[in-house]
């Protein structure tokens, strides 16, 4: 291995670091380093600089930049000096979306050992605010092997809305609803 190619692989992991431990703070435990979230989950950049500097976790303005910019999830967003993660909360915030129509079909990615499960309760939140619903197939097959082998549902996001669920699209296009009913998934048959 070469000394360039060994020192963008260093890049990387440090970016994916970084990346988790933002995660972590904006969207789960801001108290743990002393942050205070705004109501719509916004913090001032130069705040969340100093507090992770202050729990030894130093990180430049220019790396967190580089961090949002190259996370292909888009998991933050940047509004003049402020900072946010775009959506997972588990703490209480208020993300201010607008209802969204969404596409006839949403798709979720999950795992084998979930089915029975979403088979009784439908998709429900859990530790977050809301279900996350994918799009494409594509993107739902990625979430689902973060836990294993995944499994991709179809959500009839088009019937769900007609009957009066609501539906929220976040800043990097991930589907947003308070839950999906048992009635509105295509799921694999038990074996």
């Amino acid at each position: 291995m070469n000394a360039r190619h060994s020192e963008g692989a260093q890049d990387e992991r440090r970016t994916v670091k970084v990346s988790k431990y933002l995660s972590k703070h904006l969207r789960h435990q801001p108290e743990r380093i002393g942050l205070s979230l705004d109501e719509a989950g916004w913090v001032e950049i130069d705040t969340l600089l100093a507090a992770l500097a202050a729990h030894g976790f130093l990180v430049t303005r220019e790396e967190l930049d580089h961090v949002v910019a190259a996370n292909d999830k888009q998991r933050f967003a940047v509004e003049g000096t402020r900072i946010r993660a775009s959506q997972g909360h588990s703490i209480d915030v208020d993300l201010g979306l607008p209802p969204a129509t969404p596409p006839p079909y949403l798709y979720h990615g999950t795992v084998a050992r979930n089915l029975d499960a979403i088979r009784n309760d439908g998709l429900r939140p859990m530790n977050r605010h809301d279900v996350h619903l994918s799009a494409d197939r594509e993107t739902a097959a990625r979430v689902g092997a973060r836990r294993g082998r995944p499994v991709v549902l179809s959500v009839d996001a088009g019937a769900m809305h007609r009957d009066g669920h609501v539906f929220h699209i976040s800043a990097n296009g991930v589907w947003l609803t308070q839950a999906v009913p048992p009635r509105y998934l295509r799921l694999p048959d038990p074996h």
